[in-house]
């Protein structure tokens, strides 16, 4: 008997190293096709231009070259402007959007509100239908008048959503004890206090999950400034890549061949489409491993166990 328990027990442990071994390899062949292609695109942005165009894309180029971020330090000026613009939007929007977020969701959550089912009812609608995009667009610029303002790329389309609304009352809800609500309020404490000094000290990876998620939407948002700006001088960083890549796509086009000639000598084409994705991505992929813990904690406890 004895023998025979401890064979199931060694069988056991052989088939935990075994799932351990096998989860651990493929998770790394996970990650490497997660990496692989931030390589290929750093590897590619710093490719000569000419081996780009002979050889194509590849992690062992045989010649490297700094054409595509010379062409862009020479509107270095331009793409500042739109750094500085990009992380003003973003900062002034997620702060906005997390606080209009929280105040939306806080009293969702709470099952003495009267009327709540309707009022959450209301916030799903907006996540099955839509205004349309021509409604929308004259809203904002005949009525609102947001064109051509920084307004543009703050408001339309980010500034509240309502899947994050649920996700932040699913986590009030599932995850803040209504007895620690009950104990600040037998101590006095009103509505707001206990929102501000017990509910969000208790949040705080579903809040930096949803800060990670509205400010990347911020960042990467390049559909407003197509909308509503026409100004360059407006424009997010995102945008303003986008649109030197359009003035490279049209001097290489050969439309005016005999003006663009000489400016098109040494235009990287190729490269400056890898370099323009670095500049754009780089301050996310820095910023996120700082955010990643409270990201994954985040989505864990507000989506599976809501």
């Amino acid at each position: 008997m004895r023998y025979s328990n401890r064979r199931e027990r060694q069988f056991m442990i052989d088939n935990k190293k075994g799932f351990q071994i096998a989860a651990h390899i493929i998770m790394i062949a996970l990650t490497i096709c997660c990496l692989f292609p931030f390589l290929l695109l750093i590897i590619s942005s710093f490719t000569d231009e000419s081996t780009l165009i002979r050889e194509g894309y590849s992690i062992f180029p045989s010649k490297l070259g700094l054409q595509s971020y010379t062409y862009l330090l020479r509107n270095i000026a331009k793409i500042g402007r739109a750094y500085g613009i990009t992380i003003l939007v973003t900062f002034v929007g997620t702060a906005t959007s997390m606080m209009m977020t929280i105040l939306m969701a806080y009293p969702l959550s709470r099952r003495e509100l009267y009327g709540r089912n309707i009022l959450a009812f209301f916030v799903f609608f907006t996540m099955l239908f839509n205004g349309g995009l021509v409604p929308t667009y004259i809203m904002y610029t005949r009525y609102l008048h947001i064109k051509n303002t920084l307004w543009a790329l703050l408001i339309p389309s980010l500034l509240v959503n309502a899947f994050y609304v649920i996700m932040m009352r699913t986590y009030f809800t599932t995850n803040i004890p209504d007895a620690v609500i009950e104990a600040a309020r037998i101590d006095g404490a009103g509505e707001w206090r206990t929102l501000f000094s017990v509910v969000l000290p208790l949040s705080g990876p579903m809040i930096a999950t949803l800060a990670l998620l509205i400010g990347l939407g911020y960042w990467n948002d390049w559909k407003n400034g197509l909308y509503y700006l026409t100004d360059s001088r407006l424009y997010s960083i995102q945008n303003m890549l986008n649109q030197m890549l359009k003035d490279v796509q049209f001097l290489k086009s050969g439309v005016d061949a005999s003006a663009a000639a000489d400016l098109t000598q040494d235009m990287p084409c190729v490269g400056i489409k890898m370099a323009i994705a670095v500049i754009g991505a780089l301050p996310v992929m820095v910023v996120y491993p700082f955010f990643q813990k409270y990201f994954v904690k985040g989505i864990t406890i507000g989506a599976v166990k809501g």
